[in-house]
């Protein structure tokens, strides 16, 4: 994606989740989402399509995240992401909802 049509994703799904309803910064109300690096990122980009609760409870690898991510954008419509922003979102995936985490759903 180029960068400027990049920002203007980002800028738009951050407005979407304000909109919505995204707690402010420091609330402890993030659907759930623990706090750490790619939070707000995962809260408004995955939480501008559909409920936090599908993120939560897929138990992915990092590598199948990313597969996940990349499906979602070739075949849902999600906007593209910069590789900085791809990388943060997959790290925080893989941390708190990958294969290891208690809950996950797959192996």
């Amino acid at each position: 994606m180029r960068p400027r049509l990049h920002r203007a994703a980002l800028v738009l799904g951050s407005a979407l989740a304000l909109a919505c309803g995204a707690p402010a910064a420091g609330a402890e109300e993030w659907d759930g989402l623990p706090g750490g690096a790619g939070r707000d990122e995962v809260y408004g980009i995955c939480g501008a399509c559909h409920s936090l609760m599908i993120v939560k409870q897929q138990g992915l690898s990092r590598d199948a995240w990313e597969e996940t991510l990349d499906w979602m954008v070739e075949e849902q419509g999600m906007p593209e992401l910069d590789r900085d922003t791809l990388d943060l979102v997959i790290d925080y995936l893989a941390e708190h909802y990958g294969v290891d985490k208690a809950g996950a759903a797959r192996p």
